[in-house]
């Protein structure tokens, strides 16, 4: 067995057996690949996929790189570039089969599932914004340890291949909270507010920057109590419940971007 999958196969057995601050590893389309990238004494490595960075943490006196598995990704293998560390070189993660059940709605606004022109434009115009959200690589690590952002039964699942009014639509890139309108929305761990705003489909939206690539999002808020550029502490109010954007009620949907990938927000969440 070549030695980075030796590495890789040792770092995997650390995380699940003690290092209880990182997402679980999940080599998964929609997943999270958790990678071993050496003892925390030697100087902190680099990871790209491609020319993206990857987040890399310092847990249990190792370093690990954090690779955000898009939902698109074929079962095989992905590779990595190491640098820096006594581990530099190409890391290869092999990625499995997750299938993911289907859900269809019916929205009441017919608008949100059949935009008009006006309604087209819009949507283009902001998601150059939220995209250019998704791609900031901030150089401070991030806190992996989240908390639940608000208290409430998990009620759509990520990854689900959604169906509104009887059309296919991309599928549920977040967690689904199943709260009503006006409770508290808390951050999950510390960071700064990237963004705030109105969007067409996600209604009132706060995202926030934890740091490498982590980013985090919170969609259909009745109100917000934070503004862009803000530093948040973890549990710190940033707004409350509401049913704004495309919806088919009040609730939270939480999304969690990593290396410009939605990845399920679950896995950053501590086993119950």
């Amino acid at each position: 067995m070549k030695l980075h999958r030796v590495l890789l196969f040792l770092g995997i057995l650390g995380h699940l057996g003690t290092a209880v601050a990182l997402p679980r590893h999940a080599p998964v389309p929609g997943g999270i690949a958790v990678i071993d990238l050496g003892p925390a004494s030697q100087q902190a490595p680099s990871a790209r996929l491609g020319e993206q960075p990857l987040a890399v943490v310092k847990e249990q006196g190792r370093w690990y790189a954090l690779l955000g598995i898009p939902l698109d990704t074929l079962p095989g293998e992905m590779e990595i570039a190491v640098s820096g560390g006594s581990t530099a070189g190409i890391r290869t993660v092999n990625i499995g089969i997750k299938n993911y059940p289907e859900q269809r709605l019916t929205i009441k606004d017919k608008r949100k599932v059949e935009p008009n022109p006006d309604d087209l434009a819009r949507i283009e115009r902001e998601k150059a914004v939220t995209e250019a959200v998704k791609r900031h690589f901030s150089s401070h690590a991030p806190a992996t340890d989240f908390l639940l952002p608000a208290s409430g039964p998990l009620s759509s699942r990520f990854g689900l291949r959604r169906i509104f009014n009887g059309q296919p639509r991309n599928p549920h890139a977040g967690l689904d909270v199943a709260v009503g309108t006006g409770a508290p929305i808390r951050a999950p761990a510390d960071g700064i507010v990237a963004n705030t705003g109105d969007y067409f489909f996600n209604g009132n939206t706060v995202f926030i920057d934890h740091g490498q690539g982590l980013i985090s999002a919170y969609m259909h808020l009745s109100r917000i109590d934070v503004r862009p550029g803000q530093t948040v502490k973890k549990g710190e109010l940033l707004g409350a419940v509401g049913a704004t954007g495309r919806v088919t009620g009040p609730h939270l949907h939480w999304a969690v971007i990593l290396n410009n990938t939605p990845v399920d927000p679950e896995l950053f969440l501590a086993r119950p």
